[in-house]
């Protein structure tokens, strides 16, 4: 597409659902379908080839959901336009800036029901076959939506590409949590896949990760639900025998486990030791601000009662509510990057008191977390 001077802005498209030219003409499609006319809540992607999409959808006066970025605060935005909006408003509340201000968070509880379901594509085939960016988002949007009860096996999918963009795609690349689609709208074309693999019935706890789990906050509420269910929710890497991000069966703060780097490195010294419910986080690059690791903590869903923040020493304290408290955080904080250093992570235990009584800083509002 950068080759061939098909792809529009943002550029270059590499790493993200490709915006492209004619993807306007793509859009006016939409609402020509059946699906479409029938349709009463439709849940399109937030990236920026599906935006005219988006606006069809407001100007039908149907109800839009938009994911919210990478899920952090939860499944859905419902957009909700000023009363009285002119076509260019609406357009407006198409955008990602208009997401963001005029949109209301749609809870677990709401029991919302999707009729029609957008989703954004790297490539297609048409057979229904689709490839997505490779983080997985689309995929887990829609088993999200299944758990919720929101869609079904009949509510159609749709994505929005370029024409280059439809390709073979050999069925064999295909996994069970993949999501197929049942329409291709292209600048010059409406493709039916009349695809029949089932789509994701679900949730495949198997593939989340620890990291994953505090990533999303969602998820753990899921989860929740789906265990007190009776169903299995045992995640990818719970064969290390952690319950980690959301539960905790830690073990005790005096195990050592194989990932924990040795006392010295988490800035151990002889003398009187700190609570087992604090944290040590070292190998904080030079110019790192406080806001840009509250920032990485509230991401991981590692968030601290209080932070201690000892910047020229290159370190941190983490202070939880109690030991296990602790230990999860440690196991979400794991492989943390702030800039190109990845940082320690160990408890605290030998820390010397005096050392965090000589702190430059010291945050103890839980809002300021």
């Amino acid at each position: 597409m950068e080759s061939q001077n098909l792809a529009d802005f943002p550029r270059p498209v590499h790493h993200r659902i490709p915006n492209f030219k004619g993807a306007s003409r793509a859009a006016e499609h939409f609402p020509r379908l059946q699906a479409f006319k029938m349709a009463r809540t439709i849940k399109v992607n937030p990236d920026v080839p599906q935006k005219s999409a988006r606006f069809f959808v407001l100007d039908s006066k149907k109800t839009l959901l938009v994911p919210t970025p990478r899920l952090r605060t939860g499944l859905f935005n419902r957009i909700t336009p000023p009363p009285g909006a002119t076509k260019d408003i609406l357009r407006k509340c198409a955008t990602s800036q208009g997401v963001r201000n005029y949109s209301v968070p749609v809870g677990l509880d709401s029991r919302v029901l999707v009729d029609l379901v957008m989703v954004g594509s790297i490539a297609v085939s048409e057979k229904g076959w689709r490839i997505g960016k490779g983080e997985g988002y689309a995929d887990l949007e829609y088993a999200m939506m299944v758990s919720m009860g929101a869609v079904s096996q009949g509510t159609p999918v749709v994505t929005i590409v370029h024409d280059c963009q439809v390709i073979d795609i050999p069925e064999v690349l295909l996994e069970d949590h993949d999501l197929t689609v049942d329409y291709i709208l292209t600048p010059t074309r409406v493709i039916a896949t009349g695809c029949e693999r089932p789509k994701p019935t679900g949730i495949t706890w198997s593939k989340i990760s620890c990291e994953m789990m505090a990533r999303i906050p969602i998820l753990r509420s899921l989860r929740s639900r789906e265990k007190q269910a009776g169903k299995d929710v045992t995640l990818q890497d719970e064969h290390q025998h952690l319950e980690t991000c959301g539960q905790h069966t830690a073990p005790p703060s005096t195990v050592r486990r194989p990932w924990d780097p040795p006392q010295p490195e988490s800035g151990s010294v002889q003398g009187e030791d700190v609570p087992s419910n604090t944290v040590y986080i070292g190998n904080l690059p030079q110019d790192t601000r406080v806001s840009e690791l509250k920032r990485a903590l509230r991401e991981r869903g590692a968030a601290p009662l209080r932070l201690t923040w000892q910047g020229p020493q290159h370190r941190a304290f983490l202070h939880y509510q109690d030991p296990a408290s602790a230990q999860q955080a440690i196991s979400c904080l794991q492989g943390l990057h702030l800039g190109t250093n990845t940082l320690r992570v160990a408890l605290a235990r030998q820390q010397r008191a005096s050392d965090l009584e000589s702190c430059t800083r010291t945050i103890t509002q839980p809002s300021d977390l």
